[in-house]
């Protein structure tokens, strides 16, 4: 007696040939099924292999626009399309496969089992051709950044004037790919020094793209020779006028301007961190914010600071992200960071920068970074000591 598969509740069975031969059908729709990784490549070949291998009425997968042969909402003799979902490794739905049997009439046990069979293997390829085609997305993603990281490295000044009896030196660390800290030093006509530090408001790429915007605007105001309190009026006036969503990403900034040969520094704040300066046998001075961040509100006004930086002077401007870095909840603080660097035996800019990050990651227990992380540091020192460093 020939050994047989039998369906519950009917007197229809497969004997052991039938089985082999379906499986073996069943195999080859699967690999068709696997041989591609693009979700409609997918789909389609489900359904040539329903209507042209399998021989039904007709088959459709609904909302794709797919569909081969007649497939009626309902049959002549009253029964249905068959429905068979295509679901996830969670059990969420993919897609429906629909298909019309020949007639209207019922599918066989062999039809019915096959159709099963390659509902499961086309539901795994589909699954496999989205997680294909998030995965090409997210390297095309990464690439993007990548790209946008070293152009936006390749703002920063990659190379520092040497300035008799100076030394000044930046560091600037992105907690993502790229980031809204801002720095600049621009070299003016009559020989001064134009410096920028800015923080726009939040992370990541929406911040980095106003930070170029940023970037144009002042390095545009920088050739105009104005006044430097007239200089944060007009950046101010400038984000302003960008629209709503500059708005958002309004600008803190600390603006700069050296002269060296009377060893004189003017500084405006437009809503950024204070400032340090320290000069020898004198109390520890901040430059306080003189007015709104830039963006914020149109029509502001700021007023600046001139002071004199003799030898030994040293000066520090950050970002917010060098104080507010945390262990646990204790936040390092712009005090203690002032501490640092009234504390700072270093004599020039960079060594001081290398103090005050060697203090931070201490600080952290090298827990991750919260933030982007800006600084400038600029001493007089009496002899010609120009340096710069940029994070990789």
């Amino acid at each position: 007696m020939a050994a047989g598969t039998q369906l519950a509740g009917s007197g229809e069975t497969i004997d052991l040939q039938q089985q082999v031969a379906r499986l073996q059908a069943l195999l080859e729709a699967s690999r068709q099924v696997h041989s591609t990784t693009h979700e409609r490549e997918v789909l389609e070949q489900v359904l040539r292999i329903v209507v042209r291998e399998l021989e039904m009425a007709g088959a459709t997968f609904p909302g794709t626009g797919l569909r081969i042969g007649e497939v009626p909402e309902m049959a002549a003799n009253g029964s249905v399309p068959l429905r068979y979902p295509l679901t996830d490794r969670d059990g969420r739905e993919m897609a429906e496969l629909v298909v019309a049997p020949p007639d209207g009439r019922e599918l066989t046990l062999y039809e019915a089992d096959f159709l099963e069979g390659l509902a499961l293997q086309a539901a795994v390829a589909l699954e496999n051709a989205r997680n294909h085609k998030r995965n090409l997305e997210f390297v095309r993603v990464q690439q993007d950044m990548e790209a946008a990281r070293r152009i936006q490295r390749s703002l920063l000044p990659q190379k520092l004037p040497a300035i008799p009896g100076y030394s000044i030196c930046f560091r600037s660390d992105t907690c993502y790919e790229v980031g809204g800290d801002y720095l600049d030093i621009v070299e003016q006509p009559d020989g001064s020094l134009l410096i920028a530090v800015a923080d726009v408001a939040g992370k990541g790429l929406a911040s980095a793209i106003m930070s170029t915007s940023f970037r144009s605007a002042f390095r545009g105001m920088a050739g105009m020779a104005l006044p430097l309190d007239e200089l944060a009026t007009r950046m101010n006036q400038h984000h302003w006028g960008e629209g709503e969503e500059a708005r958002r990403r309004y600008v803190t900034a600390i603006f700069m301007r050296l002269h060296p040969e009377a060893g004189e520094i003017e500084v405006v704040n437009a809503g950024h961190n204070p400032g340090f300066l320290l000069v020898p046998g004198e109390l520890p001075r901040q430059f306080e914010a003189a007015g709104t961040p830039l963006g914020l509100f149109p029509g502001m006004q700021y007023t600046g600071e001139r002071c004199a930086f003799g030898p030994g002077a040293r000066l520090l401007f950050y970002t917010d992200g060098l104080t507010e870095v945390f262990k646990g909840d204790e936040e390092f603080g712009p005090e203690r960071l002032l501490e640092e660097f009234c504390a700072c035996a270093a004599e020039n800019a960079d060594g001081i920068l290398d103090a005050l990050w060697t203090a931070i990651n201490e600080f952290s227990e090298g827990g991750p970074q919260g933030d982007d992380m800006t600084a400038l540091a600029l001493t007089a020192t009496g002899s010609r000591t120009g340096c710069w460093e940029t994070a990789a």
